[in-house]
């Protein structure tokens, strides 16, 4: 079984309302481009979830053994077999921690990643880029918790209704000075 055939498919990224398939982008966030993930290998951003708490999420390169861009379930990039508007055209997007430890992926210098996987910097676990799944290391037999985007015309969009965009970055990442000393005066 290839990479591919184990990513998600795209049942879990249909979006109906009254019988008509409707574009998930009306209500969506715009995140970023396909190509500055792919260009940067990944990208950050904040995002609030169903309880009102702030998590770190992460959107990741996904391709197929000769990499080329995949939705997640396996079809190319180029609408080749797609039949769905909310194909997430090369990209996935997981929370930004290992399933084993909550090691953040991404601590502000990108994800690591090597073959198509993504490695938790603590104890070397790696995910799948395109299904989440670990076959390897202390977080073997986990799958990361995916969060839902789409692309349309080479743009991703956060469409997980679980999901509210907050600012590009971590949760940490802020525009003033920080201190790292608890003392106060």
């Amino acid at each position: 079984m290839t990479r591919v055939d184990s990513c998600r498919t795209l049942r879990d990224r249909t979006v109906l309302a009254v019988g008509n398939l409707l574009s998930p982008m009306a209500d969506g966030a715009e995140l970023t481009t396909v190509e500055t993930v792919h260009d940067g290998g990944s990208f950050l951003f904040t995002a609030t979830n169903s309880f009102d708490m702030e998590e770190e999420i992460i959107l990741v390169a996904c391709v197929d053994d000769d990499g080329a861009m995949t939705d997640g379930g396996g079809t190319e990039s180029d609408g080749t077999d797609a039949g769905d508007a909310t194909a997430a055209g090369g990209v996935e997007a997981w929370i930004n921690r290992c399933t084993h430890e909550a090691q953040r992926f991404d601590t502000g210098r990108g994800v690591p990643m090597r073959d198509g996987e993504i490695i938790c910097p603590k104890h070397g676990s790696m995910f799948d880029a395109c299904s989440g799944e670990c076959d390897n290391g202390e977080a073997a037999g986990t799958t990361l918790p995916d969060v839902d985007v789409a692309v349309e015309d080479g743009t991703v969009y956060l469409t997980d209704e679980a999901y509210e965009f907050v600012h590009e970055g971590g949760i940490d990442d802020s525009d003033g000075p920080g201190s790292t000393s608890h003392i106060g005066f």
